[in-house]
Parts: C-alpha cells; sequence; structure tokens
C-alpha cells in the first residue's frame, strides 16, 4: 500500500446511491487540489456533519489532519489524526499524520511512537522508514545537546554567583550566554530544570543592574509563550516581587521588568502553546484568569505607591493599556476591562490628576499623565453599553467631587488636573465633569492666579475644554479675553505659551475653510510666529516648549502659516528635534502639524452644483484657502523633505509608547503618503528609511491609517527595486498589507496601485509567490481580471503573467470546469495592447511550464487561430515574440496540434518570420517549422530551409 503525502487526500469507495456526504467529500477533494485548503476543510466539516460510517468518518479526519498540515495549523492536524486514530487503531495514514503534526509541535518523543507504528504496520514503506531515521536523528541531536547543556548551565551560574567574579569580563560573558541559550526552547528549559527560577531569584537579590537585567532577559526565555513555565515562575518569585522591580530607579532594569512582565501577560492570556506533557501527553494547566487578576491588581498598587520611580508608573501604565482592553470589538468578553474600572479607576485618575511638585506627591515623568489619559479612554471605549458608561461616569465624578469639596485649593487644583486628564482621554466624561458645580468657574478663577503652579493648571485646562464642543462657545465668550490678557500681562513663558495655545484653539475653530477665520487678518501669523520662536529657544525646557508645536498643530490649518512654517528652517528642525526628545506627548503634535503641511487630511471637491444650490439657499460654503492648491502643497513637501522629514517620522514610528495611539499613526500613515505622491520624493524616502517605517504602520493602527500606509508601500513597491527598498526578510512582510488593498472597500487607485506592486513582487522568486498564495490574493487578482476599467483589468493580467510561475496557479488554469485559459486566450485578442502582452506572456508562460494547457487552447474559443495569427503579424516584436513562443510550444506539446497549426495560414507567417533579420522572433520561427518538418508535416525547400 502506497501512503499519499501529509496533504493529499484520500478516495472513499462510493457506497450504491452516494449521498450528498460523498458530493461533499469529492468537492473538499476537489477544493483541495487547487490549492483551496479552507474550502476543502469547510466541505470535509460539512460532510461530517451528515450521518456516515465509522470508516468513512475515520478517512473525513485525516483529511482534515491533511488540511490543517498545509495550514501550518500542527495543533489541530494532531487533534482530526488522533479522532481518525480513534475510529481506526490501524489507519496507518492517520498514524503518519499525526506523527508529522507532532514533530512539528517539538514532540519528538510521541512523534517517534507514531512513526514505528506505521513501519511495523507496513515494513517496506520507504516513506515511514525514512521519516524513523530523520526523527531518530533530531532526539539523538537533541539528547547531546541537553547532556552538554546541563554542565553549560551549571558552570554559568557558578560564574554569576560567585562573588570574587565581581564585575569581570568573564562574569558578563556568562550572563551573555545565559541570555541566549534561554531564547531557544530547549535551553530555555534546560535553565528551568535544572532549578534556573530560584538561582536566577538569587541574581536579583543581588541588587547588581548587571546581572538584574541577565536574570530579567534569561526569564524572558524561560516565560516566552509558555503558560506552565510563566506560572511556575511567578509561584516561586512571588508577583508582587516581581511587580516592584518595574518601580525600581534604573531605567534599563525597569524597562527589562516591563519587558518580562508583557512576555508574562501573553503567556497568561494566550494559553499553552508549549506546555508540560507527561508520558501519555497529559497537559499541565493552572488557572491563568486567577494569575492574569492577580498581576494587574499588583500594577495598579504599583500606580498610587509612593518611592515608585515616574519610568516605573509609565511602564505600568503602558502594560495596562496593551493588556487589558480588548483586542478586537468583536470579542464579547469585555469582562477585565470592568474590573479594572471597578478596582482601579480611581488609582488611574490619580496618576492622572497628580499635580506638579508638592511634598509627599506621587513621582511622575512628561509621559505619564498623558499616559493615564490613553489608558483610560482605552477602558471608556471598551464599554458597551449605556449602563457601564453611567458607572464609569459615577466613579469618576465621585473622585473629582472628593478632591473639589472640602479639600481647600490644593483639593480644587487636583480635581482640575484629573478633569483636564478625562477631556484628553475619555471626552464625554470630561464633559460631564466640567459641569460640576463650580468646576468651570474655578478654572476661570485660577487663571488669575499670582501662582504659576495654580496657573499652570487651569490655563491646561482651560485649552482642553476649548477643544470640546459643548464647552466651546461658553469659552469663546468668557475665556478669550482673559487668554489673551494672561498672553500680554504674564512675564512667565510657561503661562503665557500656554495661553497662546488656547488662542490658536479657539483660532482655528473654521478648520481649513477659507471663509471661517476667527481672529481679525494677520491675528494668526503673529500667533504662529511667537509659537516658532518659543519653538527655536532651547533655553525653554522641552515639557514647555512643546505646547508651541500644540498651538502650531491648531494655526497650521491657515495656509498662510503653512507656508511660513516650511520656509522656516530653523523651526522644522527645532520640530523634528523635539520629536525625537523624551518628551513622547508632543508626537500627536507633530504629526498634526505635518498632516495640515502637507494638506493629507481628507478633503472632497465640493459638487458645483451643490454649491450653487447652498448659495441660493444661502447655506455657508466652505472654501478652500488659494495657497491649499497642489502646486503650493507639493512645494511644500518638497521643502519638508529637504529638511529631514522622515528622518525624523521613522524615529516617531520606533516609540514604544502608548503615546503612539492608533489615532497618531494614522497621521503619521497620511504623511508618508503625501511625501510619496510624486515618483521623484521617493527614492528620498526610500533612503532616509521610510520604507522600513511604512512597515509596522501598515500593520497596526485604525483600518484607515493602515490602508494609507499599505498604498504608501505600493507606490514604492511599484517604482523602485523591492529587494533593495526592502532588504532581507523584510520584502516578505510587504505582501499582507499590500494584499490587504485588494479587498472591495479600498478605491480603484489602491486596487491598481496593490496588483502593480505584487507583480513586481511575484516577479522575483518562487517564496515571494508563495507568500501572495498564502495570502490568498490569487481569486482576488483573478477577480480583478473581470474588471471593467482597463487599467485594472491590464494591472490584474499582468500580475497573474507572474504568478503563472507558481506550480499552484497553473494547475488552476490546468484544472477542468473553469474559463481562466479561455479568458488569457481571448484577452490576447483585445485591442489594448497592453492588456495583450500581459495576457500572451502569461500564455507563454503556461504553455511553457505546462504542456498540457496546449491541447485545451484550441477546445476554449473558436477564435484561437485569429488570435495567433494576430500576435504573429502584430506591428509590436514583443507581442510578436510572445505569439510566436505560444505556438512553438503548441507544436512541440503534440504533433495534433501542431499539424492543426500547419494547415493553417499560421504556415505561410511563420515562414516569413523564419526569414526576417536575425533576433529572437525569427530563431523562434524557425524552431518551430523544424518541428514540424521532423513531424513529417512540412517539408523543407530546396535551399533546406
Amino acid at each position: 500500500m502506497t501512503v499519499s503525502g501529509p496533504g493529499t487526500p484520500e478516495p472513499q469507495a462510493a457506497a450504491p446511491g452516494a449521498s450528498s456526504g460523498e458530493q461533499l467529500r469529492k468537492e473538499g477533494n476537489e477544493l483541495f487540489k487547487r490549492g483551496d485548503y479552507e474550502g476543502a476543510l469547510t466541505a470535509y466539516t460539512q460532510a461530517l456533519s451528515l450521518e456516515a460510517a465509522p470508516q468513512d468518518q475515520a478517512i473525513l479526519h485525516r483529511n482534515r489532519a491533511a488540511c490543517h498540515l498545509k495550514l501550518e495549523d500542527y495543533g489541530q492536524a494532531e487533534i482530526e489524526a488522533s479522532k481518525a486514530i480513534e475510529k481506526d487503531g490501524g489507519d496507518v495514514k492517520a498514524l503518519y499524520r499525526r506523527s508529522q503534526a507532532l514533530e512539528k509541535l517539538g514532540r519528538l518523543d510521541q512523534a517517534v511512537l507514531d512513526l514505528k507504528r506505521c513501519v511495523s504496520l507496513e515494513p517496506k514503506n520507504k516513506v515511514f522508514q525514512e521519516a524513523l531515521r530523520n526523527i531518530g536523528g533530531q532526539i539523538q541531536e537533541k539528547v547531546r545537546y541537553m547532556s552538554s547543556t546541563d554542565a553549560k548551565v551549571e558552570q554559568m551560574f557558578q560564574i554569576l554567583l560567585d562573588p570574587e567574579e565581581k564585575g569581570t569580563e568573564k562574569k558578563q560573558k556568562a550572563s551573555q550566554n545565559l541570555v541566549v541559550l534561554a531564547r531557544e526552547d530547549a535551553g530555555a528549559e534546560k535553565i528551568f530544570r535544572s532549578n534556573g527560577v530560584q538561582l536566577l531569584q538569587r541574581l536579583l537579590d543581588t541588587g547588581e543592574t548587571d546581572l538584574m537585567l541577565a536574570a530579567l532577559r534569561t526569564l524572558v526565555g524561560i516565560c516566552s509563550e509558555h503558560q506552565s513555565r510563566t506560572v511556575a515562575t511567578l509561584s516561586v518569585l512571588g508577583t508582587r516581587r516581581m511587580v516592584s522591580i518595574l518601580g525600581v530607579e534604573n531605567q534599563a532594569v525597569s524597562l527589562a521588568a516591563c519587558h518580562l512582565l508583557q512576555v508574562m501577560f501573553d503567556a497568561l492570556k494566550e494559553g499553552v502553546k508549549k506546555g508540560f506533557r507527561g508520558k501519555e501527553g497529559a497537559i499541565i494547566v493552572a488557572d491563568p484568569a486567577r494569575e492574569l487578576k492577580v498581576l494587574i491588581s499588583n500594577l495598579l498598587e504599583l500606580l498610587t505607591e509612593v518611592g515608585v520611580s515616574g519610568q516605573g508608573r509609565d511602564n505600568a501604565l503602558t502594560l495596562l493599556i496593551k493588556v487589558v482592553p480588548r483586542k478586537s470589538p468583536k470579542d464579547p468578553d469585555n469582562s477585565l476591562a470592568l474590573w479594572v474600572i471597578d478596582q482601579g479607576l480611581k488609582k488611574i485618575l490619580e496618576v492622572g490628576g497628580s499635580v506638579p511638585d508638592p511634598p509627599g506627591e506621587l513621582t511622575v515623568t512628561a509621559n505619564s499623565r498623558m499616559s493615564a489619559s490613553i489608558l483610560l479612554s482605552k477602558l471608556y471605549d471598551d464599554l458597551k453599553c449605556d449602563a457601564e458608561r453611567e458607572n464609569f461616569y459615577r466613579l469618576c465624578e465621585n473622585y473629582i467631587k472628593s478632591w473639589f469639596e472640602g479639600q481647600g485649593l490644593a483639593g480644587k487644583l487636583r480635581a482640575i488636573q484629573t478633569v483636564s486628564c478625562l477631556l484628553q482621554g475619555p471626552s464625554e466624561a470630561g464633559n460631564r465633569a466640567l459641569e460640576l458645580s463650580g468646576v468651570m468657574e474655578s478654572v476661570i478663577t485660577l487663571c488669575a492666579s499670582e501662582q504659576e503652579e495654580e496657573q499652570l493648571v487651569a490655563v491646561e485646562a482651560l485649552i482642553h475644554a476649548a477643544g470640546k464642543a459643548k464647552r466651546a462657545s461658553f469659552i469663546t465668550a468668557n475665556g478669550v479675553s482673559l487668554l489673551k490678557d494672561l498672553y500680554k500681562r504674564s512675564e512667565k513663558d510657561s503661562i503665557r505659551i500656554r495661553a497662546l495655545v488656547g488662542l490658536c484653539k479657539l483660532g482655528s475653530a473654521g478648520g481649513t475653510d477659507f471663509s471661517m477665520k476667527q481672529f481679525a487678518e494677520g491675528s494668526t501669523l503673529k500667533l504662529a510666529k511667537q509659537c516658532r520662536k518659543w519653538l527655536c529657544n532651547d533655553q525653554i525646557d522641552a515639557s514647555t516648549r512643546r505646547w508651541a508645536v500644540e498651538g502650531l498643530a491648531y494655526l497650521t490649518f491657515d495656509a498662510d502659516v503653512k507656508e511660513e512654517f516650511v520656509e522656516d528652517e530653523a523651526a522644522l528642525k527645532a520640530l523634528f528635534q523635539l520629536s525625537r526628545s523624551e518628551e513622547r506627548s508632543v508626537l500627536f503634535a507633530v504629526a498634526s502639524a505635518l498632516v495640515n503641511c502637507t494638506n493629507s487630511y481628507d478633503y472632497e471637491e465640493p459638487d458645483p452644483k451643490m454649491v450653487e444650490l447652498a448659495k441660493y439657499a444661502k447655506q455657508h460654503v466652505p472654501e478652500q484657502h488659494p495657497k491649499d492648491k497642489p502646486s503650493f502643497v507639493r512645494a511644500r513637501v518638497k521643502k519638508l523633505l529637504a529638511a529631514g522629514v522622515v528622518s525624523a517620522m521613522t524615529c516617531m514610528v520606533k516609540t514604544e509608547s502608548p503615546v503612539l495611539t492608533n489615532s497618531c499613526r494614522e497621521l503619521l500613515s497620511r504623511v508618508f503618503l503625501a511625501l510619496v505622491e510624486e515618483v521623484a520624493d521617493r527614492g528620498t524616502v526610500v533612503a532616509q528609511g521610510g520604507g522600513k517605517a511604512l512597515l509596522p504602520l501598515a500593520l497596526e493602527g485604525t483600518d484607515v491609517g493602515q490602508t494609507k500606509a499599505a498604498q504608501a508601500l505600493a507606490k514604492l513597491t511599484i517604482t523602485s527595486n523591492p529587494e533593495m527598498t526592502f532588504p532581507g526578510e523584510r520584502i516578505y512582510e510587504v505582501v499582507r498589507p499590500l494584499v490587504s488593498l485588494l479587498h472591495l472597500n479600498c478605491s480603484g487607485l489602491q486596487n491598481f496601485e496593490a496588483l502593480m506592486a505584487l507583480t513586481n513582487l511575484a516577479g522575483i522568486s518562487e517564496r515571494l509567490r508563495q507568500k501572495i498564495l498564502k495570502e490568498k490574493a490569487v481569486p482576488m487578482i483573478e477577480g480583478y481580471m473581470f474588471e471593467e476599467h482597463e487599467m485594472i483589468r491590464r494591472a490584474a493580467t499582468e500580475c497573474m503573467c507572474n504568478m503563472a510561475m507558481c506550480k499552484e496557479v497553473q494547475d488552476l488554469f490546468v484544472a477542468e470546469g473553469n474559463d481562466r485559459l479561455k479568458l488569457l486566450v481571448l484577452y490576447c485578442g483585445e485591442d489594448d495592447e497592453l492588456l495583450q502582452r500581459a495576457a500572451a506572456g502569461g500564455l507563454a508562460m503556461l504553455t511553457s511550464l505546462q504542456p498540457s494547457v496546449c491541447s485545451r487552447i484550441p477546445q476554449v474559443t473558436t477564435h484561437w487561430l485569429e488570435i495567433l495569427q494576430a500576435l504573429l503579424l502584430s506591428p509590436n516584436l514583443e507581442l510578436q515574440h510572445r505569439g510566436v513562443v505560444v505556438v512553438l510550444n503548441m507544436v512541440e506539446a503534440s504533433k495534433e496540434t501542431a499539424s492543426t497549426l500547419m494547415e493553417s495560414e499560421v504556415l505561410e507567417i511563420l515562414s516569413v518570420l523564419a526569414k526576417g533579420e536575425e533576433g529572437p522572433v525569427t530563431r523562434v520561427a524557425a524552431a518551430c517549422l523544424k518541428k514540424a518538418v521532423e513531424y513529417g508535416l512540412i517539408k523543407p525547400n530546396q535551399d533546406g530551409e
């Protein structure tokens, strides 16, 4: 008995009166052959849902196992093969497939048992014998590795824990080796089983930075994607102890602890991927939900602990932002967010409402309050109903009241600062808080305080409130005069700059509408000039200068301000330097200003008829500033590129901070798309690292942001060498974003650019073609070959031409019962020369690689001869060459097809072409005639030609 390969579904004997189950199985087999493994899986599943004999069920289960192996879902492949074996213990094919899945899962000891069973059932089967030899070699290698590793681990810990080796090079090398060893699962397992966690605890207890870093990084390897080891590690080290390391003053240690806790959270949330297994394969499972809540509870406690470093507090907030909210709104379970709101909302508000520098206050950084706002916003967005939101409002309002009422001036400042935090995060909650009795009045009153700290808190609250529609009219009426007075009279730059931002915010209420100016002519230019002056003053601290960027983010809605800003090289340089500083809260403002300068916000030209109707009805019609026309925008882009905007944005994308929100990512994606609009600018963008920066933007963020970044990637891939733009493994990461642009919700331009980019990638290597296949792009490419728009249709055909080098795509054209080949042949006869060229190239490729296609061409359309003759007679040499290659392939494929061709006008055309000027067409035409002579279909003339 010959065993079919791991990806070959088995035939099943049809019973008399075969049911729809038999039809579904056959359908699954056809889908599998065409490479549609998910479709095949669905068909087999439907067949299983019908009543079937145990033997038939076993076949369907092992067919499902084959699908899962192809889809690289080895866990499910093992489960399906096991179900087949339960139905039939001697099912050798199911045993073989399970051994393959177990090998991929790293469970070699169990895989070898299945293979031995296969060999005992079929001793002469060479496939089983070879597989058993291979896996035996892997096991021996693992044993050798583990035995040599035992001594290495023991030696490394001896060196690290030896007090006499303090600070030596030997100790440093041992710590590095330990970290490297832990990166491999086998090494991590060996460290873990060698009492490694207890020994790493001793390293942490030393308090030495290098040893603590080595211990934390080694623990990352031990816990990565391994739930049971993570639970055991927490049990030994103590959750409280692990979280407390986050709060140390040393930034490197705090960040390493943050990374370790993130890995632990991932392991606890995702479940067992590589859990402990006994001889029978039993998994040791702890209670991950409980451990998860204990970890989160400790993080919440850390937020309000006195003595915790500001960096540690920020890291705790970052972890909560990443871990608590749901990954997708489609996930119905938001219980973790609700639990955090009930248990820790007050603690988060305490960080968000912290006032700078009073005695006994929490230590915070310039980014802490912004991080708290982002966490609050994430929690609020995770709520699903009005009752949950009302509870959120109530808790926030009760907290604010507890400080505002009966706590004196310090309490009022704390309450107002908390309101500011909410306005920057869940603004609905902030608006509700502003409406609490006395809050807004206190803000206005404190703006006139003689104490700088009190003024700062009040003015910032006023600025944040000004952007909220419910309060803007109140502030416009009551706050403008106050802000102007502060700006003119205050002697402190920190107050004046904030007052200026408030005025900028109110002055930009009309957005890009040229007709909606809030201030007198020239006022916005004066405000912008002062903002640029403060921005360039490096004597002012970064936390104050970032307010100048906030002001410019609002004022750059005005095209006059944009023009002056991009002309000011010093201001642009200062802006980019500030974006690279530790003041991460400036990122959104920088990105907003760049979006405005490049006009990369959404703008639709109004319909002239609607404009006339609006004027007739005396409705307001937005007007575009004359300096926002395309020629001005292109000039501004050139100036930004010359100033180094791409390098600055690349650094912004690399930021590992919650301040780089999805909204901020979207803004950066918009700017990148504007920067690559002109072909001539794309080289500059690539040279400054733009291609590398676009990849994470295309894979994470808002839907709009990912689409914009993917379109920018497509533009770069079309006009530059992809292997240079995306070197190494990076080129394979480009495929998924490009395929996302093929979806129907994308515009025609995005579809077209994605097809062009994929065409370039498909022409590079087989591995890239396989990646495109794996991303399920081929059905979408095929769909666009029927598109009405000629450029999209042509691009899809060109892409399919390059994909035809792939065996799986060739099989689609060879398969019976479809019109793929017919469409390609008909396109060779279209009037569109570029479409003809693409289709003829695809046909030449297919007839060369799949000779069986040649005999099918005459069957797909009665016009096939006319089409081939038209290609041969084309004045375009490239088309002529592709046509003659198709004819040669058909002649070589079979004598019968060659005879049909030689009996037509093709013979005369080939004779003429063969006598033409020496070149590729002449040589191929001569080869066609030579083959026809060999068949005896024609005779050479007297000259032997």
